[in-house]
């Protein structure tokens, strides 16, 4: 049973790898015996590697990449392939969103919700998740095997609930609507999956979701969590670890048999 979970010795590509939860993955799969290759846009050295992520900073390198730029992604893959070879796991996780806390500008009613922002979040969250997959994928499906993993939310299953941030109006005078942007994104996420993973499963290329809830974090207002936590059936946020069993599960052959499919763990939050 633990060789069937086992990610010894493969070599994973995690975007985002040095943000919240990308750094748990990336800490996880490394720890479990994997070479994580973390796509990242700015630059990392070496000590800071050795800082954040001590005991198994040798099973990581960062290589420089926006997942916005298709020719970045082409050269930090070619230079990760000569030095660990072909990927066999990609952890699509890179993606930004406006904070509960954000500014109203960022979350302004839909009609008149800035283009400037919309471009920003489908940018990254959707296009860039479409350049890794081709960039990165393409050489899985050369190879013959490999995980793809996106990274989506309960936003691409269910509208976002504005009641959630109706303090934000009776507390600062200014209305305030959680964007479509994100939950567009992430939407989108769930049918680029399934159609990757037809698209691939002969070249034995698996792609997965999973649509993550809630995460504990200081960076979220009281009235929002309380508000939230009204919604969760387990009235709990998750964890900022609890995310990396179902990473590994689907990075391992654990998922020999799964493609196309959405793995969500949100506590029951899309039970209700």
């Amino acid at each position: 049973m633990t060789d069937l979970f086992s990610v010894e010795g493969r070599v994973a590509v995690v975007t985002g790898g040095l943000g919240q939860l990308g750094t748990q993955f990336s800490k996880s799969l490394a720890e479990a015996g994997a070479k994580v290759a973390i796509f990242s846009r700015r630059p990392f050295s070496r000590q800071q590697i050795e800082e954040k992520f001590p005991g198994v900073s040798d099973n990581i390198n960062v290589y420089e990449a926006s997942v916005t730029s298709k020719e970045e992604l082409e050269a930090a893959t070619e230079e990760l392939i000569a030095d660990w070879g072909v990927p066999h796991i990609l952890v699509n996780n890179a993606g930004i969103d406006s904070k509960p806390n954000g500014s109203a500008e960022q979350n302004a009613p839909f009609e008149n919700y800035p283009q400037k922002y919309w471009d920003e979040i489908i940018d990254t969250n959707l296009t860039g998740v479409m350049l890794t997959s081709q960039v990165v994928g393409s050489r899985m499906a050369e190879a013959g095997r490999g995980s793809i993993i996106n990274v989506g939310s309960i936003y691409g299953l269910v509208s976002p609930n504005q009641a959630l941030y109706a303090y934000r109006e009776k507390r600062d005078g200014v209305p305030f609507i959680k964007a479509i942007s994100y939950a567009a994104s992430k939407s989108g996420l769930v049918n680029m999956t399934r159609y990757l993973g037809t698209y691939w499963a002969q070249k034995k290329v698996r792609v997965n979701l999973i649509s993550f809830g809630g995460v504990k974090t200081a960076n979220f207002d009281k009235e929002f969590i309380e508000a939230f936590l009204e919604r969760v059936p387990m009235n709990r946020q998750a964890e900022i670890d609890e995310y990396n069993g179902v990473i590994r599960f689907l990075a391992s052959d654990a998922s020999s048999y799964m493609t196309g499919s959405n793995v969500t763990v949100d506590g029951g939050f899309t039970a209700w």
